[in-house]
């Protein structure tokens, strides 16, 4: 066997395992198309499944290793759904756009270049296709990426073989009210469609073994996702151990990780257990795993191949039986191309990714996150605070939150703690200076002297609050924002001119 495809047959043959202990259909296409994306250099991963019953479709979208539904990818995805399936074979094009196999299809400003396509084939039956894009910046395929993607495709086929499994996802919803009352016992709270597909995963990862890889902005709770992944799986009985690697001096840290005896450094008076050893049989949490030093890496990477540990100073090992469940606020992946971080221990630890959603990617479950924190913090400063005045409230939804929920539950802390004894609706009077500033900024709430502002100037202030909230809540979509707001899009667009509307 050629040397680099020892490693290569390795992750496919943990990929079988992966897919074979799940039972959600949703989850193994999520799974698939990330997985696709981590093998093969590529920008887009396209799943596309057929239902044999009624020929309808479903489909996946994942955008640079983030789940979206993109609709512009459609017709590129059926374009060439479409050829693979007459032809019966895979695809391979270096640049689509000047492709003769297909002559009279307009791409139109679609920023595709590079395309592979392999079927997802069950009993000489093609039931869908798996699609990887690169942009006209992106390098072309390679044939070795095609035969790549060829594998993946039939290891991942027949755990979708089963017809009635296939059907039953077509015509039967995620019991999502079980899924948010579960998980909100946890303190995973939310209600917005990123979030449920979030505890989907989480619920599928709870149900096996392997590696997690948390990947999401700092602040949107991944040390909460890796604790409620290990409270409803089967070693909840055991240690949950988390450790910040960013947190602990780079001279400390493998004595950390792996312990030392007696005498193995100036200060070391006696034999310390390591948080491997003290995570035994249970769960061990690396955050911010990117800020292991590369020396470490490597012996950690050894602690995975072998299950077992050897004190720093020590001469004998000890077995080791540890979930490893790792989170980072970079893409460990563009670590890894820069080499900034081993390509061997990614992949070791990418078995399972997840991608935790920005805060700022499900404003919907802002309220219902501000609340919790609100009866939280006035329960622990014993105020009578009950509720958020609704300009406050509005503005919390519109506003970016760079730091996510921790930002989010520090800024409802303050309020709580500058509202006066007796306060029982947090309102705009109890702000601080640069809060109000803040605030008046946004444009949610009136300048301190109304006076001052003419009727007129008063009615332009409400206008345009009312069509920025409506911008907001459609995603900048001013057809959809047109339509609620019941005026002409032509209308809604000289308004934005006129008041001086602008993207924030």
């Amino acid at each position: 066997m050629h040397e680099a495809e020892s490693p290569k047959l390795a992750r496919l043959i943990e990929f079988a395992e992966v897919l074979s202990r799940l039972n959600d259909f949703q989850e193994i296409l999520r799974l698939v198309a990330k997985k696709a994306l981590s093998f093969i250099p590529a920008e887009t991963a396209l799943i596309l499944m057929v239902n044999p019953q009624t020929r309808d479709t479903c489909k996946t979208f994942i955008r640079e290793g983030r789940e979206e539904d993109n609709r512009k990818y459609q017709s590129v995805q059926n374009q060439i759904t479409g050829w693979i399936m007459r032809a019966d074979r895979a695809l391979l094009s270096a640049d689509i756009k000047t492709d003769l196999r297909f002559p009279k299809v307009n791409w139109g400003s679609l920023a595709v270049k590079s395309v592979i396509g392999a079927p997802l084939r069950t009993e000489s039956a093609i039931i869908g296709t798996l699609v990887l894009l690169n942009q006209t910046r992106g390098d072309a395929f390679s044939e070795d990426d095609l035969h790549d993607l060829e594998k993946i495709a039939v290891v991942a086929a027949p755990c979708l073989r089963n017809v009635q499994k296939i059907a039953a996802y077509f015509n039967s919803p995620v019991p999502e009210v079980v899924l948010l009352g579960k998980y909100a016992q946890a303190g995973l709270l939310g209600k917005s469609p990123k979030f449920v597909e979030l505890l989907q995963a989480i619920e599928a990862a709870a149900r096996c073994e392997v590696r997690v890889l948390l990947e999401g902005q700092t602040g949107t709770g991944k040390e909460l996702v890796a604790r409620a992944i290990h409270r409803f799986n089967t070693r909840s009985r055991h240690p949950f151990v988390a450790i910040d690697c960013g947190a602990i001096p780079s001279n400390l840290i493998e004595s950390e990780l792996f312990g030392h005896v007696k005498g193995a450094f100036t200060g070391a008076t006696q034999d310390r257990k390591g948080l491997l050893a003290e995570a035994n049989h249970g769960t061990l949490f690396l955050d911010e795993i990117a800020n292991l030093p590369l020396d470490i890496q490597a012996k950690f990477m050894r602690v995975l191949e072998q299950n077992e540990v050897r004190p720093l100073g020590g001469n004998k090992t000890f077995p080791l039986d540890v979930r490893l469940i790792s989170a980072s606020s970079q893409p460990l992946q563009k670590l890894v191309e820069k080499g900034g971080f081993r390509e061997d221990l990614y992949y070791r630890l990418h078995v399972y990714p997840i991608y935790i959603p920005a805060l700022n990617e499900r404003h919907v479950d802002i309220p219902l996150l501000a609340h919790h924190f609100l009866k939280t913090f006035a329960r622990q400063q014993q105020k009578p605070v009950e509720s958020f005045h609704a300009e406050l409230l509005d503005y919390m939804k519109q506003r970016h939150w760079e730091g996510n929920v921790r930002q989010l539950e520090n800024f409802v802390e303050r309020l709580v703690t500058l509202a006066p004894p007796e306060t029982k609706i947090l309102d705009y009077a109890i702000l601080s200076a640069d809060l109000k500033k803040e605030l008046r900024k946004a444009r949610l709430v009136p300048e301190e002297s109304p006076a001052a502002l003419s009727l007129n100037e008063r009615v332009n202030e409400y206008e345009a609050q009312l069509i920025r909230q409506a911008l907001v809540a459609n995603g900048g979509n001013q057809s959809q924002t047109a339509k609620q707001l019941k005026i002409p899009v032509q209308t809604l667009s000289y308004k934005i001119a006129k008041l001086g509307i602008t993207k924030s």
